[in-house]
């Protein structure tokens, strides 16, 4: 089930698939999905649902897997990979594609004011906590903190892994 905000632009060129599973696919006010934005519900029945003014650029694939919740004023860079879903794998005796999916590590959960940057890849389990910036091209598949003030310093501190 797709449910849109009435303010929120999905580019043309973008493909959201329905689910067959009844995940719901929720696009809040405010929202951005980008030309050649894929989300694709696979490897689960978890829920996207995307907060007040977040946008999504060019080239980010999103799978529903085990589900995915991006915050308010999320900005997600171009060509990033959201996969909450990992493929079974011990079985020798049967290809992987058939052997199903590992349990849910939590899916994926993305906090309010958070930045990725482009190429960033997010695995089950990621989460980002408000405020984190993700650098281009890092590997996230587990917890990374919120931002803080250090003391002295006026610098944001930056959590990132790659």
């Amino acid at each position: 089930m797709l449910i849109v905000a009435d303010s929120a632009r999905i580019s043309h060129l973008a493909d959201i698939e329905d689910s067959v599973r009844g995940s719901r696919i929720v696009l809040e006010d405010g929202v951005v999905i980008d030309s050649f934005v894929k989300v694709k519900p696979a490897g689960g029945s978890g829920d996207l649902r995307i907060g007040r003014n977040s946008v999504i650029n060019s080239g980010t694939v999103i799978y529903l897997g085990n589900g995915v919740t991006i915050g308010c004023g999320v900005a997600i860079a171009a060509n990033c990979t959201l996969a909450p879903v990992n493929h079974a794998y011990r079985d020798r005796s049967r290809p992987i594609r058939e052997q199903g999916f590992l349990p849910s590590r939590g899916g994926i959960l993305i906090e309010d004011d958070v930045w990725i940057g482009a190429n960033a890849v997010l695995l089950d389990g990621a989460c980002l906590r408000h405020g984190c910036v993700v650098g281009a091209g890092a590997l996230v598949r587990g917890e990374l903190p919120p931002y803080s003030i250090n003391v002295g310093s006026p610098a944001r501190t930056i959590g990132y892994r790659t």
